[in-house]
């Protein structure tokens, strides 16, 4: 697919005039490519895709003077498009009712493809709020959880600097062009996001923050993510319409409790009692996640709970209890046993990478991940990645200070 011709004929299709985002999905949904419906455009009223004004006015190309000075400006900018039929467009996005025809981004493109759980809230926020978002956002990170929020002041900047300081990394969706300097005061989390994270807007280069651009947004937000936390809200927060759209794209939606009578935190404790997840950290999410991935794929065991056994750490009782004996780190093949007992695996498709660091956990009493990667010859962030599917799936428990052990049956 020429990516470029691409590109140009979803320039065209967003400046038709009357041509709006659930006319594109259709469309979509009949041609092979957006070229090929650009150059269709006259049959779509005999289709019935489109209103025959609007068919005519695209076949007319009265769309090329926008889309020409919008496809100059963004290649002056280094804009990178992304469109709808190119493999890097999230599935997420496709499945939206009012997907984007493109959008532009600017950073690691690679963490689309990362889990992700989006972090928002209020831009005029408490220090709780701020200490919180932070702590839960950089503990997400950690585990290879990429934070995604909306880059304002406040809440979403503390999930950003959080994401930023694990693999996971962070990604922001704008509501406003990509060289739009807004928030100003933000200037600085925005171009760690270019270095080590990710940026991207549906926006054309040169738009302006508008207040209806940012409830718009918020369902991209809401896509990229497998459930959405908001850390504080008050009862009128646009952070609320993000937890409304993920609660109707069938997302998770968590809620960080406050202060009663704190004002900022009501819209939270509203969501709480409509039956959204009190949370306290990173590893009350991870949980819950996994319970919705056993209901999405197939052969997901539920989460076992965490022990303690007379003060010993958690982490060495359930080893001792699952095991019985002394821990060690990757063995040598000749240390290595038979697996017994194992969490069934028929099913979870796992891939050549995901089978040999089981082959190793199996082999082990339980490995650290810093060993994993030396033995993989991975660094510390693929090696993260391929532990959080294995965990997700069932097939590998974490337990505290990164360790890893097989899960059983």
């Amino acid at each position: 697919m020429d990516l470029q011709r691409e590109y140009f004929a979803c320039l065209a299709l967003r400046h038709t005039p009357r041509l709006g985002t659930k006319v594109w999905k259709e469309l979509f949904a009949a041609y092979p490519s957006a070229y090929d419906a650009v150059c269709d455009a006259g049959r779509w009223h005999a289709r019935e895709l489109a209103a025959k004004g609007v068919a005519k006015a695209c076949a007319s190309e009265v769309w090329r003077e926008k889309a020409e000075a919008e496809f100059r400006e963004a290649r002056r900018q280094h804009m990178e498009p992304v469109t709808f039929f190119d493999p890097r467009y999230p599935q997420s996005f496709r499945e939206l009712p009012d997907p984007p025809a493109l959008f532009y981004m600017r950073g690691d493109q690679s963490l689309l493809a990362n889990p992700g759980v989006a972090v928002v809230g209020a831009r005029e926020c408490t220090r709780l709020g701020l200490e919180t978002a932070g702590r839960i956002s950089a503990q997400l990170s950690k585990t290879g959880i990429t934070v995604i929020s909306g880059l304002a002041l406040g809440i979403d900047r503390q999930a950003h600097l959080g994401g930023l300081k694990g693999v996971g990394s962070s990604i922001a969706v704008l509501g406003c062009g990509l060289d739009v300097g807004y928030p100003p005061g933000n200037a600085d989390v925005r171009q760690e996001l270019y270095e080590r994270g990710l940026v991207i807007t549906e926006y054309a280069p040169g738009m302006e923050p508008r207040p209806g651009n940012f409830p718009y947004r918020n369902r991209l937000i809401s896509a990229l993510s497998l459930g959405v936390l908001v850390a504080e809200a008050a009862h009128n927060s646009g952070s609320l319409i993000t937890a409304r759209l993920a609660g109707e794209q069938g997302r998770d939606v968590f809620a960080v409790p406050g202060p009663i009578g704190q004002p900022t935190f009501t819209g939270c404790h509203r969501l709480i009692k409509q039956g959204a997840a009190l949370v306290e950290s990173a590893a009350d999410i991870i949980e819950i996640l996994r319970f919705d991935f056993a209901r999405e794929l197939a052969n997901v065991p539920d989460p076992a709970p965490e022990e303690e056994e007379n003060g010993v750490d958690a982490a060495e009782a359930v080893v001792k209890k699952k095991k019985g004996v002394r821990r060690k780190d990757v063995p040598s093949p000749s240390e290595r046993r038979a697996p017994a007992r194992f969490a069934d695996r028929e099913g979870m498709n796992l891939t050549g990478d995901e089978r040999r660091v089981l082959d190793l956990i199996d082999a082990a009493d339980k490995v650290h991940i810093d060993a994993l990667g030396r033995e993989m010859g991975w660094d510390s962030s693929v090696t993260s990645r391929v532990l959080l599917m294995l965990e997700m799936r069932g097939a590998v428990q974490q337990l505290p200070g990164m360790w890893y052990i097989a899960r059983e049956n």
